[in-house]
């Protein structure tokens, strides 16, 4: 007698009475569909959607105008605009549906409204949802959240949710003590990316926010934005698991498990991650510093979890791991400020005035255009050479960030042409070369 009885509760039959009853009800339901006056009620809702159609085909124009209009609108408000402007027609259609439905609900008998009243509150579902995906910026987990809620809010409103519950169920493996259906692993899916892409949002305008906030550094304005963001998606992976029923103590074995490994093979790793903490609580560099590390210099671009992007004057972006840049030697340009003093030796020739030579250098530094004016440049004597008088000229500027060749360059410029018009000299080597004997011997073979 036990054999029998475990059989008629095997997962095959269950799927099969299942089938059977949703059989029955769609049998049922088209027996009820087929009746006169639903294909009236059709009738009317694709009559409702023509017009719709002409009313937002007549009303685009005038609102695209309108929109151009609007300036200076918040980011937010001009994508809702455009949201609206592309599912004018579901709009409008819903508001008709459920004038018509209200209407005939009091001019005839409720039977007479069953049909467009589902149609009305499919629609309604259908453009909310529609405007609800809309927070998840990802496209794949977007259409697959909106199909999904598509179909559970179809099913739902046409009284099939607690049989295709069943069905779900019936459909399911045994692993040890513990029984993973398909319901739960859709329920897992749904939640998740639903949790996911309201944690993502949150974190964006939590991003936002902070990156407006002037008294947080942009050191401290990047770690509080990775702390957000891990609260935030940790928190998301966690209430999914959660709410579909998992036991999280189980999760504790795991974290052993990766700590072990984090121990033994992710040394690099950790340190690069515990480095770039560290680098973001001293504020030792922040993005947009000009830093020097080895023969690599740019300016910051971001700060990473593991590294920090560097971009150099030729177009070259660099992924330094944060454990170098703790260990290593560093140049930060811009640290405490952004004034940077170059310095650049030259020489002229004995037989110019030196006080001429300190003050046309000096002039001509400060009539180039990134130079600054408010901490004149300085010329100095450095040395008496074997063929000139030696000197430094020191000049400031603001923007590391444009280049330190460049200026340079434009510097030595200035300085030739100033010399050139005041008639100093720029001494270079010269050799002579004298021939002692001028009679050579004859070469025998």
């Amino acid at each position: 007698m036990n054999q029998p009885e475990a059989t008629q509760q095997s997962p095959f039959h269950t799927l099969l009475a299942t089938l059977q009853d949703l059989l029955t009800l769609a049998e049922g339901f088209l027996a009820t569909f087929l009746r006169p006056w639903n294909f009236y009620q059709l009738g009317i809702a694709v009559a409702v959607f023509v017009l719709a159609h002409l009313l937002a085909h007549w009303f685009t124009p005038a609102l695209r105008d309108w929109m151009r209009s609007r300036e200076g609108w918040p980011t937010w408000r001009m994508r809702l605009l455009i949201m609206v402007q592309r599912r004018l027609r579901m709009i409008l259609f819903v508001v008709l549906i459920w004038l018509v439905v209200n209407v005939m609900k009091e001019v005839t008998w409720p039977s007479r409204s069953y049909l467009l009243t589902i149609i009305a509150e499919l629609a309604s579902a259908w453009l909310l949802i529609a405007f609800a995906t809309r927070l998840i910026v990802n496209p794949g987990a977007r259409s697959l959240m909106r199909y999904a809620a598509w179909t559970w809010v179809t099913i739902s409103i046409v009284g099939l949710a607690d049989e295709t519950q069943n069905l779900l169920e019936s459909v399911a493996i045994q692993i040890g003590d513990s029984r993973l259906s398909l319901w739960l692993a859709v329920q897992a899916v749904v939640l998740l990316v639903a949790l996911v892409a309201l944690a993502r949002f949150l974190a964006g305008t939590g991003a936002a926010s902070i990156r407006r906030n002037d008294s947080i550094s942009p050191s401290m304005q990047v770690l509080a934005v990775k702390f957000l963001q891990v609260c935030l998606y940790g928190a998301a992976f966690f209430m999914a698991l959660k709410l579909v029923g998992v036991d999280l103590t189980g999760l504790a074995v795991l974290s052993g498990a990766i700590g072990v490994g984090l121990g033994f093979g992710l040394q690099k790793v950790v340190s690069n991650l515990v480095s770039g903490v560290i680098i973001l609580l001293d504020k030792s560099i922040k993005p947009g510093d000009v830093i020097s590390l080895g023969e690599t210099f740019g300016w910051i671009n971001s700060l990473g979890a593991r590294y920090v992007s560097i971009t150099t004057r030729d177009g070259k972006e660099y992924l330094i791991p944060n454990e170098d840049l703790i260990t290593g030697q560093v140049v930060n340009w811009s640290h405490s400020n952004d004034f940077v003093r170059l310095d650049i030796f030259f020489g002229t020739s004995y037989g110019d005035d030196p006080h001429l030579v300190r003050q046309v250098a000096i002039d001509a530094a400060a009539g180039v255009g990134r130079v600054l004016t408010d901490r004149q440049p300085v010329c100095h004597i450095v040395g008496f050479g074997d063929s000139s008088v030696d000197y430094i000229l020191r000049f400031w500027i603001s923007d590391p960030s444009a280049g330190l060749t460049n200026i340079r360059g434009n510097v030595y410029l200035a300085l030739w042409d100033a010399f050139k018009a005041n008639d100093i000299s720029i001494p270079f080597p010269q050799r002579e070369v004298r021939v002692v004997n001028e009679t050579l011997p004859a070469i025998r073979d």
